[in-house]
């Protein structure tokens, strides 16, 4: 993963999140109208008809509101306009195209403009057939109430996706209501003149066949016969639900329509209506295209997040099951044949402008109980922070100074300057635990072990910020390294709480200098040369933890650009045997799961749940809520496997809220900046006071 050590650090997470959000919003507000199903139809209730024309009161089911007056007209006698409505449908559509096409029938489809853009393929096949295509709306939506903004966006949306869909054009319009003439009430009447105004012709319905509720094939049947002579337009459904009965009426119907002499055809031929099919103009024609792409783009993104719920769903409940395989007690070979080791260690801090906490770091590393000697290598600190550690006065403690050259730099300077076969590498600002030191260092005394992991305990800020890290490092960090221990990796614990075969390291090239994230890089280093590296989550270290959520932001954003790098680093590593082949077919891919994976499909998720529960789909909420079950019991048993208080798990729900999505978005600009060649600054953490040691 290349960078460019003079590229500007981009500070667009916000505007990332804004822009993301409304996409996807946007996404899926046309994914929602595109699947929208028509609602069955209030009970008929007609209002005042003062406006309503004599002429089209009296008159047929066929309205031209264009003309002044308007008329009414009808089929002439023994014929019947066989029109469907609410379609197209990916089902009903084909098998009712299949009944026509058998009985040789032409039909008017009056299709809705999201069901158009949805299954364009459909709208062509009808065209295909030499069926007639009319608009029924874009959404279904009740023009009654509607201004004439609404009707005019509904009757134009309808035509683009008609024109993207087939590149046709109609002036034939169904509205959702009223269903037949006798309905046409004075609202009925003022939303048919604003869709005469948009120079659209009205077919109603004098004939309902009342397939839409499904009242049987017999029943089907009997109310699509026509009484009399007279010519009628006879009004069914294609889509908005099953039609099974439909299609078996339609076939029984159009042979005794046939032998009874009724011409069964479209509604533009029973009228003897010129043009009523014509090619779209070119514009509405690539406006169509648009929105037909749109559509089909925003359900995609709507599969997509059914998609990640379950995925995610999926992780929450593996890593549920790995932590209660880790939860079980055990004892790593090394340990277990590790006799004492009474060397003494030499433990590295590097610092730089720590003056206010770091004679405490100095202090809990001579209070370990092990001989150590301590090494501060001051990083160019402008603060005194190596006067401090002069002042101090304190036996085996040494500062060394050096011009600012960086974290590596300032370990490598450590390594060569210790004097012990084993350092431990410290972050100033981390405390000790007095039995830390003794813990880690055991493993030493078997030859093959290289480097050793701790634990790392947060303090810092109380309240919210400071429970939702105080979470995420037990139920986060600490758990995944005893995850990473059972896969044979394992990475080091925030904080440099970590200790290595100081020969081993040095046999490497001393610290690796690549990365942000120097201790992990190392550990995978060693991993690839062949050397074990084993996790002892009983060596504790308290480390101060951001007080702020700009620091929090900083930090993260550092890790998470380091691990990338890291990884980018070590990829290498899948194609290896032995230690390196674990480390790059188990330690990577988990680490990209827990670390980048699943952090940036969590908010999808979110979203994946709302929109289900919104639209009406139980099951994603459901699934959303398995997922917060399956990380309340994960971070519960993490809890208890650190002996830590239950009390923080409380926080679990709104962490999952809240905090879970801000540490996505510090993922998602950390893929951006790294794909970007971005190198980032080595930021130093505003810490909100100083750490207290912590004994578990």
């Amino acid at each position: 993963m290349p960078h460019h050590a003079r590229t500007p650090v981009p500070r667009t997470h916000w505007l990332l999140l804004s822009s993301g959000l409304a996409m996807a919003l946007l996404l899926l507000g046309l994914h929602a109208l595109a699947h929208h199903v028509p609602p069955a139809p209030a009970p008929a209730s007609r209002g005042g008809v003062g406006d309503v024309p004599a002429a089209v009161r009296g008159g047929g089911s066929v309205i031209d509101a264009r003309a002044d007056p308007a008329v009414a007209l009808r089929p002439p006698d023994g014929t019947l306009a066989l029109t469907f409505e609410d379609g197209p449908d990916p089902v009903w559509t084909p098998r009712i195209l299949d009944v026509l096409e058998a009985h040789e029938v032409r039909a008017t489809f009056f299709v809705t403009g999201a069901r158009a853009a949805r299954h364009p393929g459909l709208v062509r096949e009808i065209a295909a057939r030499g069926h007639e295509i009319g608009g029924h709306t874009a959404t279904h939506g009740d023009l009654r109430e509607a201004g004439e903004l609404r009707t005019s966006l509904e009757l134009r949306g309808t035509d683009a996706a008609l024109g993207g869909a087939a590149g046709l054009a109609t002036t034939l319009v169904r509205p959702p209501y009223p269903a037949v003439p006798e309905l046409m009430d004075d609202a009925a009447w003022r939303a048919a003149e604003r869709i005469g105004a948009e120079g659209k012709l009205i077919v109603l319905s004098n004939l309902d066949s009342g397939d839409r509720g499904q009242p049987g094939v017999e029943r089907i049947v009997a109310a699509s016969t026509p009484r009399g002579s007279e010519g009628v337009v006879l009004r069914m459904h294609d889509g908005g639900g099953e039609r099974a009965q439909t299609v078996a009426a339609l076939d029984r119907l159009l042979p005794w329509l046939r032998a009874g002499g009724w011409t069964v055809t479209t509604v533009g031929s029973a009228m003897g209506l010129p043009g009523e099919r014509a090619e779209a103009p070119a514009h509405l024609v690539v406006g169509g295209w648009l929105l037909v792409g749109a559509v089909q783009v925003a359900g995609i993104f709507a599969a997509l997040l059914d998609v990640v719920l379950v995925l995610v769903c999926a992780l929450a409940g593996l890593r549920l099951v790995l932590a209660a395989v880790a939860c079980r007690p055990r004892r790593t070979r090394a340990r277990a044949r590790a006799p004492r080791f009474a060397e003494p260690v030499t433990v590295i801090v590097p610092a730089r402008n720590e003056r206010e906490r770091i004679a405490e770091t100095v202090r809990s590393a001579l209070a370990a109980r092990h001989p150590v000697r301590v090494l501060v290598v001051d990083d160019g600190s402008t603060d005194g922070t190596a006067d401090v550690v002069e002042a101090l006065g304190l036996p085996r403690v040494r500062a060394i100074r050096q011009a600012w050259a960086g974290r590596a730099a300032a370990l490598n300077t450590g390594l060569a300057a210790a004097g012990t076969d084993v350092v431990l590498l410290l972050d100033a600002g981390t405390v000790l635990d007095p039995d830390a030191v003794p813990r880690l260092v055991r493993y030493f005394a078997v030859p093959g072990v290289g480097a050793v992991s701790g634990a790392a305990h947060p303090t810092g800020p109380g309240g919210m910020l400071g429970g939702w890290q105080h979470l995420e490092y037990v139920a986060g960090f600490g758990l995944d390294r005893r995850m990473s221990g059972l896969l044979g990796c394992v990475p080091p614990a925030p904080g440099g709480a970590s200790a290595f075969r100081r020969a081993a390291v040095q046999r490497l090239g001393g610290v690796p200098a690549g990365t942000l994230t120097e201790d992990a890089d190392l550990m995978m280093t060693l991993q690839r040369a062949g050397w074990r590296v084993v996790h002892e989550p009983r060596a504790a270290a308290s480390t101060a933890v951001p007080g702020t959520l700009g620091a929090l932001w900083r930090q993260r954003h550092r890790w998470c650009h380091g691990t990338l790098q890291t990884v980018w680093k070590h990829r290498r590593a899948l194609f290896g045997s032995g230690s390196a082949g674990r480390l790059g077919r188990r330690g990577l891919p988990y680490l990209l799961a827990t670390r980048v994976v699943q952090p940036v499909l969590a908010p999808l998720a979110d979203l994946a749940a709302v929109f289900g529960l919104l639209t009406g789909d139980g099951v994603a909420p459901l699934l959303w809520l398995g997922v917060l079950a399956a990380r309340a019991a994960t971070a519960a048993l993490a809890f208890r496997m650190a002996g830590e208080r239950a009390r923080p798990l409380a926080l679990v729900p709104l962490e999952h809220l809240l905090y879970r999505p801000l540490l996505s978005l510090v993922v998602v600009q950390s893929l951006v900046t790294a794909l970007a060649g971005v190198r980032l600054p080595r930021h130093r953490m505003r810490r909100s006071r100083a750490p207290v040691a912590r004994h578990p």
